[in-house]
């Protein structure tokens, strides 16, 4: 049998009789026959790519109905006393260990993806500090149809989505680092403007390019790792400032639980099924409009970097608690048009809120990173005991403190750069030393802050 392989463009006419012909040669048929077949065949070609670009064109639906039974427990959880409190001792059972605050931050920002006001995240610590355990797991806790988790993201890769790829869901990043500029402005744009409109050239039926506009829609909720202490003002001012817990505490914490998995005593059918329960309680979650009535009553910390953007998120975050609470809270019609009924926040909600934030709030008003400070402050109680003129080493600390010469020296660095330690020269072979100059009072103004918010919220 006679078989012929040709390239061709069935745009082109000159290079489709060309083919014809050859073919009719080969195959000994009339050459207005394989034309006809192939003008058939291109006609075909243009209907199905009609038609899927009309499917890209439509928001891609992807809903998971809950079973009745499920629902019906899940409704019963999400209706009892203490639900945060409760949810936090279930994402305890699903596997993450210690991290109390943070983990419960971190449950609010995710479960916000469905929410007309959506939270973003940024969690910064060192390598190996467990940053990416912490956001893989509580993304295991979000319904998995409504979760994007990249560990890479090209520079144009979000412009050419579809439309409606992101809407509504939550995007993670496990390295935020690995991002060029490109990547994270559109991170950006999507999480502040919920739209990015990229001008970019479009061919037509007929070949011909002509300029066109590609829109891709959010809106989006966010969690990110990172390395840095600091990187890009406008990503961190969009997002709250998570810093992990690198403490020795911590640290065996998670040991002892690396050890009771190996040794086969974890039920990880027990920790699945807590999983999938909490991805039915966020199911069931609705979008409400929501009303603080005590919102101009709670002011934050003049001291904050970026007060305007921090007072912001901060009323999202108490808003995205009242949804939470949703089937524990008062509903009243709403006022604007299109809407049934909106939420009105209870005082619980803004404790619970600023019991949760208040780390990340520090985070804003101190000027030491999370792990810069983490390290600082056991800095200090080391040398504490051996009065505020000692000098001393680099090789001393990172003996006595048990870290890495390079991490050592990178948080050295930076506390040279913010003047809160100066190096000296000691002895005869210069050694360089190092004396600490600001001794600064952090856990009197953490106290003091934490007084002043809670004393607004209990006067009202």
């Amino acid at each position: 049998m006679n078989q012929l392989t040709l390239k061709l463009d069935l745009y082109d006419y000159m290079q489709v009789s060309k083919t014809c012909k050859l073919a009719a040669e080969k195959l000994g048929i009339k050459p207005e026959a394989i034309e006809t077949d192939l003008q058939g065949l291109t006609l075909a070609l243009e209907a199905y790519r009609e038609k899927q670009l009309k499917q890209q064109q439509k928001p891609e639906i992807t809903k998971v109905e809950v079973p009745k039974d499920t629902a019906a427990k899940c409704l019963e959880f999400l209706k009892k006393p203490d639900l945060i409190k409760n949810i936090n001792e279930l994402i305890g059972n699903s596997g993450l260990v210690g991290e109390d605050s943070n983990r419960l931050l971190l449950f609010i920002v995710a479960s916000s993806f469905k929410m007309p006001n959506t939270l973003h995240s940024l969690i910064q610590g060192s390598s190996g500090s467990g940053k990416t355990q912490l956001l893989r797991g509580i993304s295991s806790l979000m319904p998995e149809e409504k979760v994007k988790l990249y560990t890479r993201v090209t520079e144009n890769s979000f412009y050419n989505q579809s439309e409606h790829f992101f809407v509504h869901t939550l995007v993670c990043f496990e390295d935020w680092d690995g991002l060029k500029e490109e990547a994270q402005l559109s991170v950006r744009e999507l999480q502040s403007g919920e739209i990015l409109r990229t001008s970019t050239s479009i061919k037509d039926k007929d070949g011909q390019i002509s300029g066109g506009e590609r829109i891709v829609r959010g809106p989006i909720a966010s969690m990110a790792c990172t390395t840095k202490g600091e990187i890009y003002e406008d990503n961190m001012s969009r997002c709250f400032l998570i810093a992990v817990d690198e403490s020795a505490g911590q640290t065996q914490r998670i040991i002892e639980y690396q050890n009771q998995r190996a040794a086969g005593l974890i039920d990880k059918a027990k920790q699945d099924k807590v999983k999938k329960f909490l991805q039915n309680c966020v199911r069931l979650l609705e979008s409400f409009e929501v009303v603080n009535p005590y919102a101009n009553k709670v002011q934050l910390p003049k001291e904050a970097h970026k007060i305007r953007r921090l007072n912001e998120l901060y009323q999202c975050f108490i808003r995205q608690v009242t949804l939470l609470n949703q089937y524990q809270r008062k509903r009243v019609p709403a006022k604007a048009a299109g809407n049934s009924k909106v939420l009105i926040t209870e005082k619980e909600d803004l404790q619970i809120a600023t019991e949760i934030l208040f780390d990340s709030i520090i985070l804003k008003v101190d000027e030491l990173d999370g792990s810069l400070r983490q390290f600082f402050e056991r800095l200090k109680a080391y040398l504490e005991s051996k009065g505020k003129d000692y000098q001393f080493t680099q090789r001393e600390v990172r003996q006595a403190l048990h870290i890495s010469k390079a991490q050592c020296s990178r948080f050295f660095n930076a506390l040279q750069q913010l003047e809160y330690i100066t190096s000296k020269y000691s002895g005869n072979q210069r050694k360089v030393c190092y004396v600490i100059d600001y001794w600064d009072n952090y856990s009197k103004m953490r106290t003091r802050i934490k007084e002043e918010l809670m004393d607004q919220i209990k006067t009202l």
